[in-house]
């Protein structure tokens, strides 16, 4: 099974070089402190058509789920009515182009293309065939996957600053971006090889080539089969692939038309497929079918290069041994759902200097299905508009790690990298040993989940099914211009399970929407070395879910700046751009925000004091007073006065306690604010108490210290109200 129709339910209240995207165009800048480059090492430039000369209609920026112009690279794009053009100057020389592109539903047509002014005797197809994918068992999903890529060979030479356009014929055409690429010649034909033209493949495409390659794989054991130039038509899945290097002259010259390719659960291994294209024709998302580049087993010691894989479900769906796969310098493109998922089982397997654009779920994912995914990476991938998942996602394993990928512009139900303990199917295995996520660049991720009706961060760690455990090191990251927040700790599922051993180093976060760190479950992050510039709204929006499951403690490990500010208010979500409101002088400021204690009886945690129900309530530790309860404002403020209160029902018996009230504005210098005094509950009057403070109080952790009880041998408070009016 692929994915589990609920895969994205989560139930929430409303409530080197361093590579860079500049000017328009992916380039290489020049190296910063940390050593390796982030995203993959491309035989192209690309362009972004809203930087081009244009006739047409810019379009964007947009992040609204369902919009055209949210699934462009850089939210942008330009529409061409027929008779316009854009105009792009190349960036490198080149003999080749592929554009990413949109007609609307239902419609094909084409684009003349001129080089510097000259028209081609022949025009680049476009058509909608691929693109309009519907997913309605998937909560929150829309109709998506807008965009296509279309290439062709030039049939000459352009250089730097010479000009191609795209002039839009018979139909509307939304023209996203264009990569320029020097693709070399045909490579010959290996000395030794079988041809599976030689075994009676028809190269024109007009004939079933499938018995061929069957045939050239079974006489080229322990060598290889060699695919010359041409098209080639394959009507069935290969299987009892193995000891075999199938090798074509290039991936813009040996293509293979076929929405199946490999499909097998086992193999020997020592499989080597390279250097060509296979293109498939799917044009739904059915998960029951494998429509797959390859699905299955290559088996251990195998590898995947120099591939361009188009128009599949999936480039690579992975199960069983495939035991130190290499899979890298490969082009994934347009799929309807993932790009690579190694589903369980995978040991050793390094995905690296991928090119991935436009999948219509996780672009590249580990999830450990069956039993776990160990000691593999995903390093030097360049992911591109993932519109309907992550980036990157690790669903459970042990000891996985995710290196210098750059990725830009996630679209609905998705963050740039997701590290989650969600399971979707059992039996699942968490996440456990060293997660590592180190020198990775994150453009413009992040997005607005429907189904939690507020977003998700740029980079997401998330106990959704269960606890995390396992160690997890975040370090050298860059997150630009996401559209809401930066760092997102979270449980998922809406049960509250802990975000545990996060360590957060050597981070910069530039122009965040929202927030640096949106923190909605218990557990525990230490940051250092984090700076922030541009900060939408505050620093930190630190509101776990549920309110009472329990506080996320941020431990400062020297050198964070910028974003040292907390989002005041739990009952509202930051809107970009917002700023900290002033807080309402009449709002209970402790309601909802992070609490801790001493010591808790039973299920009488310290958020129940400030979950807005009289009726439940905090216990410390019985006969072990003195005990204290303390909670997190968010922000310093001006308290002037505490109302404390104990449920309000008659059976509990009037009772004084005695409490010392206590103010920080670091969370760990403590002041006394007011003196130990005794303060009456009484059910006849409410079982309420009111504490004023003095002038000049200013306090961001209120810490209240129980010495004495006369009805309980312990600290006990329903709610504690702090307000700003006396």
């Amino acid at each position: 099974m692929h994915t589990s129709t609920a895969r994205y339910v989560r139930r929430m209240p409303i409530t080197g070089a361093v590579v860079a995207l500049a000017a328009g165009m992916l380039t290489a800048v020049a190296p910063a402190a940390h050593a390796a480059a982030s995203g993959a090492t491309l035989p192209f430039a690309s362009v972004e058509a809203e930087s081009a000369t244009t006739t047409g209609t810019r379009i964007g920026p947009d992040y609204t789920q369902g919009t055209l112009a949210s699934e462009a690279s850089g939210r942008q794009a330009v529409r061409l009515a027929a008779g316009q053009r854009v105009e792009f100057t190349v960036p490198r020389a080149s003999n080749a182009v592929n554009i990413a592109y949109s007609v609307p539903d239902g419609q094909s047509g084409s684009l003349d293309v001129y080089v510097n002014g000259t028209k081609l005797a022949k025009t680049l197809p476009v058509t909608s065939k691929y693109s309009y994918i519907d997913t309605g068992w998937i909560p929150g999903s829309r109709t998506h996957h807008f965009f296509d890529d279309a290439r062709m060979l030039l049939g000459q030479d352009v250089q730097s600053g010479d000009t191609v356009a795209f002039v839009a014929t018979g139909t509307q055409v939304t023209v996203d971006v264009a990569d320029f690429e020097q693709v070399p010649a045909a490579a010959p034909q290996p000395a030794g090889s079988v041809s599976v033209v030689a075994e009676g493949a028809d190269p024109t495409g007009a004939g079933d080539s499938t018995q061929a390659f069957r045939d050239a794989v079974a006489a080229a054991q322990g060598g290889t089969v060699w695919i010359p130039p041409g098209d080639y038509r394959i009507t069935s899945s290969l299987s009892g692939v193995q000891n075999v290097t199938l090798q074509g002259a290039g991936s813009w010259y040996s293509v293979v038309h076929t929405s199946r390719f490999i499909d097998q659960s086992s193999s020997a291994g020592n499989v080597h497929i390279k250097d060509f294209a296979v293109i498939g024709e799917v044009t739904e998302r059915v998960d029951s079918s494998p429509d797959n580049f390859v699905n299955g087993s290559l088996g251990p010691n195998s590898s995947v290069s120099g591939m361009w894989i188009q128009h599949m479900k999936c480039g690579m769906w992975l199960m069983g041994d495939n035991d130190n796969l290499m899979v890298e310098n490969n082009r994934i493109l347009d799929t309807t759902a993932d790009g690579i998922n190694l589903n369980g089982t995978a040991k050793g397997v390094v995905v690296r200097n991928n090119f991935l654009r436009n999948q219509g779920d996780d672009a590249l994912a580990m999830w450990s299905l069956y039993s776990p995914d160990t000691d593999s990476s995903f390093e030097n991938n360049t992911i591109s508009q993932p519109n309907l998942a992550n980036g990157i996602a690790i669903y459970g394993g042990t000891d996985l790690s995710v290196r210098n990928n750059l990725i830009s512009d996630t679209n609905a139900l998705g963050s740039g990298i997701a590290i989650s303990n969600q399971k979707f199917l059992d039996p699942f295995s968490p996440l456990s040993g060293t997660i590592t996520v180190d020198g990775n660049t994150l453009v413009r991720t992040g997005a607005m989940n429907p189904n939690w009706n507020h977003p998700m961060g740029a980079l997401r760690v998330d106990s959704y099914d269960s606890a995390i455990n396992a160690s997890v090191n975040i370090t050298g990251t860059t997150i630009t211009d996401s559209p809401y927040s930066a760092f997102e700790f979270v449980s998922g599922g809406g049960q509250g399970y802990p975000v545990r051993n996060v360590d957060v180093t050597g981070a910069t976060v530039r122009n965040t929407g929202t927030v640096v760190v949106q923190a909605e479950a218990q557990g525990a992050a230490t940051f250092k070395d984090v700076t922030a510039t541009q900060v939408g709204a505050a620093g930190v929006y630190n509101c776990p879910y549920p309110a009472n499951s329990g506080s996320f403690a941020l431990t400062d490990g020297g050198g964070n700046s910028g974003w040292n500010s907390t989002w005041s208010d739990c009952s509202t979500w930051p809107q970009p751009g917002q700023g900290n409101p002033d807080p309402d002088p009449n709002r209970n400021l402790a309601k909802g925000r992070p609490a801790s204690a001493t010591g808790s009886q039973d299920v009488y945690t310290p958020g129940k004091a400030v979950d807005g129900d009289a009726g439940s309530y905090w216990e410390s530790t019985d006969n072990a007073l003195p005990q204290s309860w303390t909670v997190d404002l968010g922000s310093s403020y001006a308290v002037r006065r505490l109302v404390l209160k104990l449920p309000p029902s008659p059976a509990w018996g009037a009772r004084t306690q005695t409490v010392t009230v206590l103010g920080s504005t670091d969370g760990s210098s403590y002041a006394t604010v007011v003196g130990a005094q005794g303060y009456r509950f009484d059910p006849a009057t409410g079982n309420t108490a009111t504490v004023s403070l003095p002038d000049g109080t200013d306090l961001r952790w209120l810490r209240l210290t129980v010495s004495a009880n006369s009805g309980w041998p312990a600290g006990q408070f329903s709610e504690v109200e702090a307000y700003l009016t006396s």
